[in-house]
């Protein structure tokens, strides 16, 4: 969303982010009852009432995937029908894909930014579904006429009186607190109602005044007053501890630990100008002899440069000569996949040529042929046969034809 829904890793957010949802959901909660949901979806849909943190993602908090995602769909389409936009209610069965765009698509007609997608919400739980119905439950009160409003606070008194009862009053409250929360578990000491004194000092001062008629004598014998003293001596004991969170405490820190910082720094001072003192003399020390050592070592340096330039000359022949055995090798590398397919070849043929099973075939197929060729001579011969038969047929057809047609000649020659 628009600053809420930027949502990055953890380490960008503070130590409390892991804890907002908390809050988000509380104060959800607390809309959604000015909007009177009891009545409109829970009595409708015949739910229970939502807990503090029921759309909250916690493992210190009981989930239900399915009733979660099933509520939150619920009341977001009502609460979007409440901000004044026609939304149809999802049923139990619809696509959740779908139905979750559809909501999405509704928040930022309001015109809220979603940077997040719709897998985040379908756990029905968890931080974005909490802003989301936050979001829209806002929408909602601002379409019903409602505000927040700031908290009008009294005006504070600026007299000295006033807040020195004040302080009295909130430092006698402490201290009472501290000894009913803190007793005392060696002495069975009784706790000394201050609330009691203070209100009956506070109504002793009210009454008016009045002087006694005669200077008032004691009667009370002193070693029983001693006696009653030394009794109730206990019971008038009162700690008081220094709270940690006064802002007088922590001034009277604050004046300490910078009078502790300057005694160190005054002790501290006197060291580190001594070390800065050390190091300066080491510097100069190191550079003299660094200038001492570049005088002695110069004609070394020259040495080593005329010895560099040899070492660049000798790799740039190397690696002129490398050209040419890299060629070489790569020739020879192909010379060799030619021989070793030569090789192949000739292994091929001559395992063919010592191979008998070639001939062996070729006796088998002569025999067959043979065996064919002597069917095909009888069939042959009987076709012969059956040839020359059709023939004398023939042949003797024709001579009987020939003498009955001469035989009908001269018949019909006396006839005529």
């Amino acid at each position: 969303m628009a600053d809420d829904g930027r949502r990055g890793d953890d380490d960008d957010r503070g130590p409390g982010a892991a804890h907002k949802v908390f809050v988000v959901m509380e104060g959800l909660l607390e809309k959604l009852k000015m909007l009177n949901y009891e009545e409109e979806v829970l009595a409708k849909h015949n739910m229970k009432n939502l807990s503090r943190h029921y759309f909250v993602s916690s493992p210190y908090v009981a989930s239900n995937p399915g009733e979660q995602f099933y509520m939150f769909t619920i009341i977001a389409a009502w609460l979007i029908n409440a901000a004044g936009r026609p939304f149809t209610e999802p049923q139990e069965y619809d696509e959740p894909n779908a139905t979750l765009s559809n909501i999405l698509a509704e928040l930022r007609a309001f015109g809220v930014k979603v940077d997040f997608p719709p897998s985040k919400l379908k756990t029905g739980s968890g931080e974005y579904v909490c802003l989301v119905l936050d979001r829209l439950a806002e929408e909602a009160l601002r379409r019903k006429g409602f505000s927040f409003r700031r908290p009008n606070y009294p005006t504070e008194t600026t007299e000295e009186e006033s807040v020195i009862e004040d302080d009295a009053e909130l430092t006698l409250s402490k201290v009472e607190e501290e000894m009913i929360e803190e007793p005392d578990d060696d002495e069975e000491e009784t706790v000394m109602d201050l609330e009691a004194l203070k209100l009956r000092t506070t109504h002793t001062e009210a009454e008016p005044s009045s002087k006694p008629d005669e200077i008032l004598e004691s009667t009370v014998d002193a070693a029983e007053w001693n006696l009653e003293v030394e009794r109730v001596l206990p019971q008038l004991k009162v700690t008081i501890r220094t709270d940690n969170k006064d802002w007088r405490i922590h001034v009277d820190q604050m004046h300490q630990h910078q009078d502790e910082i300057k005694s160190s720094l005054k002790e501290a001072k006197s060291y580190l100008d001594k070390l800065q003192e050390d190091i300066g003399k080491t510097q100069e020390k190191v550079s003299s002899r660094e200038k001492y050592i570049n005088n002695q070592m110069d004609h070394l340096i020259q040495d080593y440069r005329s010895a560099l330039a040899k070492l660049s000359e000798a790799k740039e022949r190397y690696q002129q000569a490398s050209g040419g055995v890299t060629e070489r090798t790569r020739v020879l590398a192909e010379i060799s996949e030619e021989l070793e397919k030569v090789k192949q070849e000739m292994e091929e043929k001559g395992s063919s040529m010592y191979d008998g099973a070639p001939v062996v075939k070729i006796k088998q197929s002569l025999t067959k042929l043979k065996q064919e060729i002597i069917w095909m001579d009888k069939r042959i011969g009987v076709v012969e046969q059956a040839l020359l038969q059709a023939k004398l047929r023939e042949k003797s057809n024709m001579t009987r034809d020939m003498h009955a047609t001469n035989i009908a000649e001269p018949a019909a020659g006396l006839f005529a």
